[in-house]
């Protein structure tokens, strides 16, 4: 595979085109959904994902990440548009985040997504792909009554993703049915390995057939009792009479309230828990790279900035890089930059040429394509190698899972992170020093060597070895393999020598320096002078 850099932004054009009209079909109802959750106009989300498509990905280097409106950023709009008092005033918020998050670039801050665990970044993929399949379900069977963009287990409207499940008993809907398995017949028939191999599978898409397919069954369904769709299971793009009624659905800034700290407390909540999604989708898309590129993280941190300011110029809700959308692009194939840059032009594209061809979509339809991609990560598999990883990895992989499905993105991510740190902070208290009290024969030197670089994050288990210690023994604390120890650690073993005299216990240091241990050495030296002067 040959990357972008060697065959230039569209070189690997037969590869992304295809794929940007996959995340162009999963994003479309993404953005109008997010859009509606977060209390703002739909065009909005149409606007945010166009700048994250065409802006973004000019600026930024991840090969495959795909910007735009984003779930785990709803709640905090619909909140803030509500405190702000007006759209507009808001829309002063977004730029000023966007600023922020250039700044953030500036000062390297994108160094922060390297320090989430393998095992919890693993664990957010699955965890989003199992949220994808639990959102769609009711879609898929034509319970269309929670935005397609929401994201998160519980819900404005009192309902949660479990509730939502046991509602679509009562409103079940026989064409939706059909449109989704047929729609899933399609997609399953173009992942089979005899189907890549022929020509037109190239050429045309499953997404799309599958798309093409819904289309002409809504229409066919029409005169049909029991089978026809109603307008709410169908995507619903904002419909412009004229060019200047399309221009005028874009949105200008009020920064009348420049001066209201609120505004900027705001603007730097969208940009923090923005800034922390990106950084955390980065890593994640770039472990589902097969070419294993890496995303320069402080020039993606600029892109996103710049595409906030230029979104909330013109009146678009807050951009991240998001996850779904950035999965879809990996896997139909994407290779490059150019996949997100052609998914927002088809955005703008297909939002000012066919808007009423866009709305003879159906939900099914988007909702078979992304229960797919829904599985694809979350599949079993994956589950079963964690597992054999051990407990280490597994435990905080479901712990992450469990928090994404039944609270949000941040929250999930925050629980997986603190197993994680807890079972380091349990492994270094029970694994590097260790004294088998039973298994000591007397007379025999105890040795405790210590590791390369000893932290006070080793203070207890030093500190339980020390005190099990027989008294009278003869210790050895060897620090030849050592770089650096934390004053603490030189602290109580220092204290553990001077207390350990009267025991007769003699306590011998190997490897030990002025570097390692000053204060340690210095007293030692004074006692050996003393020692010669007697």
């Amino acid at each position: 595979m040959q990357s972008e850099n060697n065959k230039g932004f569209f070189g690997n054009l037969k590869y992304d085109l295809p794929s940007s009209l996959v995340v162009f079909l999963v994003a479309l109802p993404l953005c109008l959904g997010i859009a509606l959750a977060s209390g703002a106009p739909l065009f909005s989300g149409i606007i945010s994902g166009i700048i994250g498509g065409i802006v973004v990905s000019l600026i930024s280097r991840s090969p495959l990440g795909i910007s735009g409106p984003a779930a785990g950023l709803a709640v905090i709009v619909l909140n803030a548009i509500q405190d702000l008092g007006s759209f507009e005033i808001f829309l002063s918020a977004v730029v000023i985040a966007g600023v922020m998050q250039v700044a953030l670039g500036l000062l390297k801050a994108g160094v922060i997504g390297y320090y989430f665990p393998s095992a919890v970044i693993k664990g957010m993929l699955s965890g989003i792909g199992i949220i994808i399949i639990l959102k769609q379900i009711p879609h898929a069977l034509g319970y269309d009554k929670d935005p397609e963009g929401d994201f998160e287990f519980s819900q404005s409207d009192g309902q949660n993703t479990l509730s939502e499940l046991a509602n679509i008993i009562d409103y079940v809907t026989p064409g939706a049915i059909i449109i989704t398995l047929v729609s899933l017949a399609i997609l399953i028939l173009w992942e089979r390995p005899f189907m890549k191999k022929l020509p037109t599978s190239r050429l045309i898409q499953g997404p799309l057939l599958a798309v093409l397919a819904g289309i002409g069954l809504n229409m066919l369904f029409k005169n049909m009792e029991g089978l026809a769709l109603d307008p709410e299971h169908s995507v619903n793009v904002p419909v412009a009479d004229s060019l200047k009624g399309f221009i005028l659905q874009f949105t200008l800034p009020d920064f009348s309230q420049w001066n209201n700290p609120h505004l900027y407390l705001v603007a730097g909540t969208i940009a923090v828990v923005a800034s922390l999604e990106t950084l955390l989708s980065v890593e994640a898309i770039d472990k589902l790279d097969p070419q294993k590129r890496i995303t320069p993280t402080n020039r993606e941190l600029l892109a996103q900035g710049v595409g906030n300011m230029v979104s909330g110029l013109i009146g678009g809700i807050p951009i991240t890089q998001v996850i779904v959308r950035s999965s879809a692009n990996v896997q139909s194939g994407g290779r490059s930059r150019a996949s997100s840059f052609l998914h927002g032009i088809l955005l703008l594209g297909c939002a000012m040429a066919i808007p009423k061809v866009l709305n003879l979509i159906p939900l099914a339809s988007l909702a078979a394509i992304l229960l797919l991609v829904g599985y694809k990560l979350a599949k079993p598999s994956l589950f079963k190698a964690m597992y054999r990883k051990g407990m280490g990895q597994f435990i905080p992989f479901v712990v992450t899972i469990l928090g994404l499905v039944f609270t949000d993105l941040l929250i999930g991510i925050a629980l997986g992170l603190v197993v994680a740190i807890v079972q380091i902070l349990w492994n270094n208290y029970k694994v590097p020093y260790h004294f088998d009290a039973e298994a000591y024969q007397p007379g025999e030197p105890v040795q405790i060597q210590l590791s390369e670089d000893v932290s006070f994050l080793n203070k207890a288990s030093i500190l339980r070895t020390l005190e099990i210690l027989p008294k009278g023994a003869e210790v050895i604390i060897d620090a030849s393999k050592s770089r650096n120890i934390h004053p603490d650690i030189i602290e109580i073993i220092d204290d553990f020598e001077v207390k350990a005299r009267p025991w007769g216990t003699r306590v011998h240091f190997v490897g030990w320096n002025e570097q390692k241990a000053p204060n340690m050495m210095a007293r030692v030296r004074a006692e050996f002078e003393e020692m010669g002067q007697e």
